[in-house]
């Protein structure tokens, strides 16, 4: 079976990419030449048939991720499974089950029946919680426990999975000659691969047999996500020499499972300052051969605990309009309990308001259903305005809490609505684009 990749390099435009283009708008042939340069992935599973099929990368609409999964403290399948559900109702383009407890296979097999969104997982979680049941200790990992978690996962239809592969020995060296890190190492998967190595003292197995990784992907035309498991966990650890070693392997490695016929895609952290986004999406970009960016945030401060969905909507916005392709949610829970449905339903929506204002300033072009929501608020023309909202559910429902007295107006400003003394100074004509001066 070809991937999509070989497919688009043979010239092929499949149903896929027939239908990524059709969802953007876009010519057929343009999607298949950027998927064939790898700077387009396509999320589908041909054991999913249901799953909805989405297109990553350049010149795409920036997309959406949520993540859920149970931990040790709260392990419930039911309540995994309504988040899932409400991420795709909410307008999450892709998922990523990350439980780290219970019955990992039974969990993510629910989920994977329960939503028609791409699924990912990150493989490592259940390879060393195995491990940490059997022998009780999770630096005990047999490598192959590894691959045959990977190859397990995808069977049972999961789409992409974040692996981190760009863990070696060379990274971690550069990480003990720093000498410090004011956030510590955040990257659950991150974490547990360096200390099996240090334990080891061996490569990182993902690393060292990175063809054989390439070669389960392949087999199930999976999306390899080279996950950053040396990222900053603070602003402050932004860009140190650790984590700039790990991207530029990432950024050889896309190169090389490219080459091998493998869907690639690169991770990003993380906590990034605001003056820092744009150069480590232009560094990832040029390094990795405008590979598609999967950007985890961005977070550019460590103090908005309980409103982090916020600060992360901030970063996200500055990260899709650099070029970032696919923006990973946080809730307001993040660094501080495992987030609950309530926080599933703000990160989803947090983050799609930062990538649709992400994308009016990476494409000026896509701006047109902004001209007509200001154009149907600037009339109160309400009914026309909800169908240009990104949440016009929302917005009726606030509304009929606080009706105004007059219906051609809000509550706002009352008797002194500045859009009716605004008609009395211009007149306008409704159906076009411009006000004139009497």
């Amino acid at each position: 079976m070809q991937t999509q990749l070989e497919a688009a390099r043979a010239g092929r435009i499949t149903p896929q990419i027939n239908t990524i283009a059709q969802n953007e708008g876009l010519s057929t042939e343009l999607v298949r030449s950027r998927v064939a340069a790898g700077e387009i992935v396509v999320l589908s599973h041909p054991q999913r048939p249901q799953q909805r099929v989405v297109g990553l990368g350049t010149g795409l609409r920036t997309k959406v991720n949520a993540s859920i999964g149970t931990s040790s403290d709260i392990c419930d399948l039911n309540l995994e499974v309504r988040k899932a559900q409400i991420a795709a109702s909410e307008g999450a383009d892709t998922l990523m089950e990350l439980s780290a407890a219970g019955d990992m296979d039974i969990i993510r097999r629910a989920i994977l029946s329960a939503v028609d969104l791409p699924v990912g997982t990150v493989p490592l979680y259940q390879a060393f919680r195995e491990t940490a049941l059997r022998y009780g200790d999770p630096s005990k990992l047999d490598p192959e426990l590894l691959f045959e978690t990977i190859e397990k996962q995808l069977a049972d239809g999961v789409s992409f999975m974040a692996i981190h592969c760009g863990i070696n020995q060379y990274t971690i060296e550069r990480l003990r000659k720093q000498g410090y890190r004011y956030g510590g190492l955040v990257s659950k998967g991150g974490t547990f691969m360096v200390a099996w190595m240090d334990k080891q003292g061996k490569e990182n197995p993902l690393y060292e047999q990175f063809d054989r990784v390439c070669a389960l992907m392949k087999k199930y035309d999976a999306v390899l996500s080279l996950g950053n498991g040396i990222r900053a966990g603070a602003i402050h650890d932004s860009h140190d020499r650790a984590q700039v070693a790990e991207m530029v392997t990432n950024c050889e490695l896309a190169e090389l499972g490219r080459g091998m016929g493998c869907q690639m895609m690169v991770e990003g952290p993380g906590h990034v300052p605001l003056d820092e986004i744009a150069a480590n999406i232009l560094l990832e970009k040029r390094m990795s051969g405008n590979a598609p960016y999967y950007v985890l945030g961005p977070l550019p401060l460590d103090s908005g605990a309980g409103y982090d969905h916020l600060s992360g909507a901030i970063g996200a916005a500055h990260a899709a309009w650099h070029g970032a392709d696919l923006i990973c949610y946080i809730t307001p829970a993040e660094h501080l309990a495992l987030p609950n449905e309530e926080d599933v339903r703000q990160g989803v929506r947090a983050a799609r308001l930062a990538v649709r204002a992400g994308d009016l300033a990476k494409y000026p072009g896509r701006r047109e259903n902004e001209k007509a929501a200001a154009k149907a608020r600037r009339d109160m023309h309400w009914d026309t305005l909800d169908q240009h909202l990104l949440f016009p559910t929302t917005a009726q429902a606030l509304r009929a809490e606080r009706s105004p007295q007059h219906s051609d107006t809000c509550t706002m400003c009352g008797d002194f609505c500045a859009m009716k003394r605004g008609a009395a100074l211009f007149r306008h004509d409704m159906s076009g684009d411009k006000a004139c001066s009497v």
